[in-house]
């Protein structure tokens, strides 16, 4: 029987590790508190404002190749994403007359008007889940994750 050996992590590690789980508890405690909120105030779910968010920056559409590169889902996502906004007459498919595999989804009017509605709550939660942060700390971290989200990229790790 083979014995594996194990190597006391440093306290470097174990920072590193705290580090991970405190960043993402944080994350958990806002996605949740908004997750409920989205749902209770506008019978929506995240997935779906993020997707009115991304539409919204693309006024004239944008391919659903790249909503999904943009959101990190699959294809599949966000094509039921589409069809169900299609649906309420929250966004519209626009397809290219010169090819027809060639398709941008972007808000319609109804669907602007939703997302503003969606957007300013969105933005009230947020300030409300944070006001207890001094804003000083805030202009602290704000430039230190930053940094961080740099190191974490390909480019910051060579």
């Amino acid at each position: 029987m083979k014995s594996t050996s194990f190597v006391t992590p440093s306290a470097a590690d174990v920072l590193d590790v705290k580090l991970w789980l405190r960043l993402l508890s944080c994350v958990n405690i806002i996605e949740t508190e908004l997750r409920q909120r989205m749902r209770e105030q506008f019978g929506s779910t995240l997935p779906r404002f993020d997707m009115l968010a991304q539409l919204d920056r693309f006024p004239e559409g944008i391919k659903m190749g790249e909503l999904s590169r943009l959101m990190l889902v699959t294809g599949g996502n966000i094509t039921g994403l589409a069809d169900s906004l299609e649906k309420e007459g929250m966004a519209e498919r626009v397809y290219d007359p010169s090819d027809r595999r060639a398709c941008r989804v972007r808000l319609t009017r109804v669907g602007k008007q939703q997302f503003d509605l969606m957007a300013e709550a969105h933005q009230h939660w947020l300030n409300t889940l944070m006001a207890n942060i001094p804003a000083q700390e805030k202009s602290q971290l704000y430039p230190l994750l930053g940094h961080f989200k740099h190191q974490l990229t390909r480019e910051g790790r060579e």
